[in-house]
């Protein structure tokens, strides 16, 4: 392996002016000159990017200007103490201690290693002392090598005088002041997880200042990494044992689903370098009162994982289809709506020319209603007319990428990043070939699984910078689309016109079953996996349904969200009806439920769900089982996939709406104080 630090890259006593950028481009050159650079160009350029991105400087006066670049094939460290120190924007000042960190593109897992334990001794006052202390090249390059725990250079045999003063702070501070026992001073343990856009540098010290902060606290806490060296999750058990989890990314958090529910502190990476104590600090009052912390989005739904923290096979699979439905969903609200819209101003005459009407038509040239051939309009307004059928194009746009989203997240589910476009290229050629959202679903897996197989190949160094801009995107599209094209197109466009054939004959009883099914997986686990479930095939149909102005797939959508409105406004009745049967803490929550339910939130019942399960779940399925069969059986239809009772103005068959909701909410209110009042006493509940 390739050292990465010599002394070629060593400058001691560097003068480069007063500007960042100045001393980049000379750590640039200094690289360049110890025959380390491909393109000195190109690796300056990616530095001032990476630097544009947010500002490098940490706090004690030092700075790590660094990226992932093609302008280096093997990771290489420059370092500078510089005269004078120069503002890379610490909020404590200047730097004068520089390291250029270049990690080539296509960087082996090795040398991301070891770049990441450089990171964290960056954070450790006595090695930054040492460096500043170091009297020759040889001193640094021998300091950082021992940090590093690589072998020294041939050049040198033995580590000089100041990599043992390096040492001996850190061993008698270690022998002083022995580390705090994880619990000591608190039970709580926390989760963090840590992640930069280069995943190089911020990533890793961002986690040691944190975990540095919590051990002075006496908290335990596990911080997951999600940098270029790769990412090893934290166990499910660890996360669900965690009274509150900290976020500091400046990018997204990988499956950020895990965390649903726990109290959380989120900030930039860099906040924790400066200010971990009070991030722990906080993380901590949080979780002793979890009612005043910001929550992760979503309900914490059962790990699925086996004793060992690996994930099993069916919880890898729900973790991948839902992880696609999560990026669809936003296209199929936006979508889903704005189609609504347009319906309410210009009239459904405007799904025969909605998108010609839009293209040739502005709003300061507008014909009549008439020769807009929208006589349904709103007040029989051509302004009206013409904004429904701009609101419809745009609209049917987004339904566009509802299958290429789905698709493209799933195989981002599998692969990471190199999934995405051999993903997305998937959900558009289902849609070439009718296949729908089955198609989506396969093409996506089949994408993500081809693009994790050829990340795992050995490749020479020179092409690993090719591999996730060029190899990857291509072979992934050409094998997944070779395989969709040619062997599955066919079957699963049959397939989906038998889905389809299947739910234009569902009249009467069968209507009715399908209408008792879907509300029975709403309600059971409330924003779990089967509530996902069943929302996940409405929207997807709704997909393919919502521009037409009649098709079964708007009555499921209908039953769908009727049925999960019903748990928090039926809770929220009960606790007004027979107060007395639930503790103080549960009125309250009752008094939040009227709102989430009204909206759509079917979340507004966990808390009710998780203080008696056996007597409140079954009560909200009977409930959402009544309403769902009422939906169906009095053809509701809903053309938006979100909003509960605001958007009224998307539905076919108002007063079967309100009919349905209400029953449902009754005969779910009904159940839960009927149980309750079986088994306890008001007095007893009252004072819970």
């Amino acid at each position: 392996m390739t050292a990465l630090i010599t002394t070629d890259l060593v400058r001691l006593g560097a003068d480069w002016g007063s500007d960042k950028h100045d001393v980049i481009r000379a750590l640039a050159d200094v690289v360049d000159g110890a025959g380390r650079a491909t393109s000195k160009d190109q690796l300056v350029e990616d530095a001032f990017a990476r630097e544009s991105t947010s500002a490098t400087g940490l706090p004690g006066g030092i700075a790590i200007p660094h990226c992932r670049t093609s302008g280096v094939e093997v990771p290489t460290l420059a370092f500078a103490r510089l005269e004078p120190a120069v503002d890379f924007g610490a909020k404590d000042g200047p730097a004068d201690l520089a390291f250029l960190i270049a990690a080539p593109a296509g960087g082996d897992a090795d040398h991301l290693t070891i770049l990441t334990k450089l990171a964290r001794a960056l954070v450790k006052p006595a090695f930054t002392d040492a460096l500043r202390a170091a009297e020759t090249d040889e001193d640094v390059v021998d300091l950082v090598t021992h940090e590093l725990g690589e072998p020294a250079p041939a050049a040198k045999a033995a580590a000089p005088a100041a990599a043992a003063a390096a040492a001996a702070p850190t061993a008698a501070a270690s022998a002083a002041a022995p580390a705090a026992p994880a619990t000591s001073g608190t039970s709580t343990s926390l989760v963090a997880v840590t992640a930069c856009p280069t995943g190089i540098a911020h990533t890793y010290m961002a986690a040691e200042a944190l975990e540095a902060a919590a051990e002075r606290a006496g908290v335990a806490l596990q911080v997951e990494t999600q940098g270029s060296a790769g990412s090893t999750p934290l166990a499910p058990s660890t996360i669900a044992a965690a009274g509150a989890v900290i976020f500091a990314v400046d990018v997204g958090v990988r499956d950020r689903s895990r965390f649903a529910g726990k109290p959380m502190v989120s900030s930039g990476v860099k906040r924790p370098i400066d200010d971990a104590d009070a991030m722990i600090a906080e993380a901590l009052r949080y979780a002793a009162d979890p009612a005043s912390a910001p929550r992760v989005e979503g309900t914490a739904s059962e790990a699925g994982a086996t004793d060992g923290g690996k994930e099993s096979f069916g919880a890898t699979a729900r973790r991948v289809l839902m992880t696609g439905v999560s990026y669809m969903i936003p296209f199929v609200a936006a979508g889903g709506l704005l189609i609504a819209l347009g319906f309410l101003f210009g009239g459904y005459e405007i799904v025969n020319d909605g998108q010609s009407i839009a293209v040739d038509n502005t709003f300061f040239n507008l014909p009549d209603v008439d020769e807009l051939g929208l006589d349904h309009a709103l007040g029989g307004s051509a302004f009206f007319a013409y904004l429904g059928a701009l609101l419809f194009t745009l609209g049917a746009a987004a339904f566009g990428f509802l299958v290429p989203a789905l698709a493209g997240y799933i195989a981002y589910a599998i692969a990471d990043r190199p999934g995405i476009a051999p993903g997305f290229v998937m959900g558009a050629i289902a849609g070439t070939l009718n296949s729908g959202f089955l198609g989506g679903i396969v093409g996506g897996v089949l994408a993500g699984i081809v693009a994790l197989w050829i990340t795992r190949w050995k490749v020479p160094t020179w092409m690993r910078g090719l591999m996730p801009v060029l190899v990857i995107p291509l072979l992934a599209t050409l094998i997944s689309g070779f395989v969709m094209v040619v062997i599955l197109g066919k079957p699963l466009g049959r397939l989906m016109v038998a889905l389809s054939d299947g739910l234009n004959s569902l009249q009467g009883g069968s209507a009715i079953i399908l209408g008792v099914i879907l509300g029975l997986m709403m309600a059971f686990d409330m924003g779990g996996p089967l509530n996902k479930t069943a929302y996940a095939f409405a929207t997807t149909g709704l997909g393919a349904a919502a521009t037409a102005t009649d098709a079964p797939e708007l009555k499921v959508m209908a039953a769908v969200m009727l049925a999960g409105m019903v748990p928090p406004l039926a809770l929220a009745l009960a606790t007004v009806v027979r107060p007395k049967l639930f503790t103080v803490p549960e009125r309250e929550n009752g008094k939040a439920a009227w709102a989430m339910g009204a909206s759509f939130i079917t979340e507004g019942a966990i808390p009710f769900a998780a203080a008696d399960p056996l007597r409140v779940i079954p009560s909200i399925m009977a409930g959402s089982a009544v309403t769902g069969a009422l939906s169906m059986g009095l053809d509701v239809g809903l053309r938006a996939p979100h909003g509960g009772i605001f958007v009224l103005f998307a539905v076919d068959g108002i007063l079967g709406f309100v009919i349905a909701l209400v029953a449902g909410v009754l005969v779910s209110a009904a159940l839960v104080v009927t149980l309750k009042s079986i088994s306890h006493t008001d007095t007893d509940l009252a004072t819970v």
